[in-house]
């Protein structure tokens, strides 16, 4: 992948699909190793709230950009 700089390297040149494979294998490793976080219930539940507290304070246009 060519960019105005030059050639893209690593991650920048991969395709989406070859991305997430990439990173699905990485994920998966780390739970064979017991490397990976674990969510608790409570950890999971603070952090959904955090994100939804985020997202409402939002201004409609930049929910809808991205």
């Amino acid at each position: 992948m060519e960019t105005a700089k030059g050639p893209g390297k690593g991650f920048a040149s991969m395709q989406p699909e070859e991305r997430r494979q990439v990173a699905r294998k990485g994920g998966r490793a780390a739970h064979e190793q017991g490397k990976a976080h674990e969510w608790t219930r409570e950890e999971a539940r603070v952090v959904g709230r955090k994100g939804g507290l985020v997202s409402k304070r939002r201004p409609v246009a930049q929910q809808i950009e991205g």
